[in-house]
């Protein structure tokens, strides 16, 4: 009792720079091991797990809402734009009006990501990551003000309106909450932390297949409830952001106050002073690394970044020209052709949303002993074979009477297997690559690839459905193989290694030879 109210009373003041260890000298294994007697062996505290959750649930689950629920109540939407055009403007939509406007409200979703994922590299250095996010809570909050009011209104601009918010605060987040997390938690929870943001879009999407049954949001007239219901969570975990902890690695190598970064990391770790020496180190090595002033220009034009760049892209762009959203959307079709009714098929595809959040949710538990690379390997190569089949079986589907079947295994274990690597990494993966300095704008890079593919999917994948049919299966595959050999050659292991490191092993762009675990000089 007396140690907890001890840890108690030091977590509640600021303490000075001179109670922590010496930043300014080196620490010798003897020493570290003195001083990190004591430290908690899982490296979690209450404030690391409560920032995961209030993340999770406030900021990250609210962009999966939003990418997943929007197909479900697309008729009733249109029947309301219409009616809203007609009666305000006196013009009756035709079919080709109508998929213009409908591709609007679906595509302004997409320009918003891309825009917040720019916004993101300038956001995060300028406010800090705790208020960056805090912003992207607060454009979500207005985004469902605007759905839920838009009816009332009889205005179809305010539902455009609303789109482009919850997707400026979708690229937000991704650009964003995944480096937070990720610059809270010590070495070895990194991976766990930065699986923490898919994780939520994971559910995010699920929960919004879910509230879209017609048995709970799928009414009719429902759907205003239904865009803006993902609101309830964020307003419960908004005033829960304002008593986080702010990144104590922006704060030391970023804004270089030095003494406020130490008190943050005190309060976020819980434990005494001197248990933070391994922690320390990490702001010391991220501090002679270099400051300030990476905007995302000055990264793409610097040749030591250019490889580390490259990679984080590759990987957001190939999560989304993997063709997870194609699959998805196919999904329903398939298990109709295989005898299942329209309901039926409707929640085997929900069923398929839960496969890919359990397989996340197992993801986080093993990232902290498996390696990112062989992962993503596996997932990447099993992902293309299973693209392949799917595109084969629901070619032949029509002449084998059993192939409705292969195509649904293929359909599941695709998700299953894109749930073990290629959809939760790369959210988190410029986190372990990027030093502090140009971490803000290698984030925004990669958030604006992600939202980048998924644009070109949702604009290419109908008219390649409709040209080729199940073939555009075989570009996803092809993309996606592509990505492996890309990730076999140039991908080195990140865990267990600072990013710095990482760093060095990429720094001569693509005659760099980090596999060999060369520094530049020998590389």
């Amino acid at each position: 009792m007396g140690q907890q109210e001890e840890c108690s009373s030091l977590s509640a003041e600021p303490i000075s720079r001179q109670s922590l260890p010496d930043i300014s000298q080196p620490i010798t294994t003897n020493e570290h091991e003195h001083l990190t007697v004591g430290s908690p062996p899982s490296g979690w505290s209450f404030y690391l797990v409560l920032a995961a959750i209030v993340t999770t649930l406030g900021s990250s689950l609210p962009v999966g809402y939003n990418i997943g629920v929007i197909n479900t109540p697309a008729a009733n939407i249109q029947r309301f734009c219409n009616s809203s055009f007609l009666s305000r403007y006196g013009v009756q939509l035709d079919e080709a009006s109508m998929n213009i406007l409908w591709s609007s409200v679906v595509a302004i979703f997409i320009v918003g990501g891309c825009t917040g994922s720019i916004l993101g590299s300038v956001l995060a250095d300028k406010l800090g990551r705790k208020k960056a996010t805090i912003l992207t809570n607060l454009l979500s909050i207005a985004g469902a003000a605007l759905f839920c009011t838009c009816r009332a209104a009889n205005s179809v601009e305010m539902l455009v309106l609303g789109r482009l918010l919850v997707g400026l605060s979708g690229g937000l987040t991704t650009s964003i909450v995944p480096m937070y997390l990720t610059e809270l938690s010590p070495a070895g929870l990194t991976g766990t932390m930065g699986a923490a943001c898919p994780v939520g879009v994971n559910v995010g999407v699920l929960v919004g297949q879910v509230m879209g049954l017609d048995f709970l949001l799928g009414g009719v007239n429902d759907w205003p409830y239904l865009l803006s219901a993902f609101v309830v969570l964020v307003i419960i975990c908004l005033p829960i952001l304002f008593i986080l902890p702010e990144s104590p690695k922006y704060l030391y190598v970023v804004k270089k106050r030095e003494n406020e970064a130490l008190n943050e990391l005190h309060r976020l770790r819980g434990v005494s002073p001197s248990a933070l020496v391994e922690d320390v180190e990490s702001l010391k090595e991220e501090g002679r690394a270099g400051s300030g002033g990476w905007g995302m220009c000055r990264a793409l034009r610097s040749p030591r970044l250019r490889l580390p760049l490259m990679l984080v892209c590759a990987l957001q762009a190939g999560q989304q020209t993997s063709g997870i959203n194609a699959v998805f959307y196919y999904s329903q079709t398939i298990f109709e052709n295989a005898g299942a009714t329209a309901r039926v098929a409707a929640y085997a595809t929900v069923a398929c949303g839960a496969v890919n959040v359990c397989t996340a949710l197992g993801l986080a538990r093993v990232l902290p002993t498996a390696g990112r690379r062989p992962l993503l390997l596996a997932s990447t190569a099993a992902a293309a074979v299973l693209l392949t089949a799917l595109a084969a079986s629901i070619a032949a589907m029509n002449y084998v009477w059993w192939m409705s079947y292969v195509c649904m295994s293929a359909v599941v274990a695709y998700v299953f297997v894109y749930g073990l690597g290629l959809g939760p990494i790369p959210y988190f993966i410029a986190s372990e690559i990027f030093e502090v300095a140009p971490r803000g704008a290698g984030m925004a890079w990669g958030s604006l690839a992600n939202w980048g593919g998924n644009f070109l999917v949702g604009m290419c994948f109908p008219s390649l459905r409709a040209a080729i049919g199940p073939a555009c299966f075989l570009i996803f595959a092809g993309t996606t193989a592509a990505l492996f050999c890309f990730v076999k050659l140039y991908f080195p292991e990140t865990r267990g290694k600072s990013p710095t490191q990482v760093t060095e092993l990429c720094a001569r762009g693509l005659a760099s030879r980090p596999l060999l675990g060369l520094p530049v000089d020998q590389a």
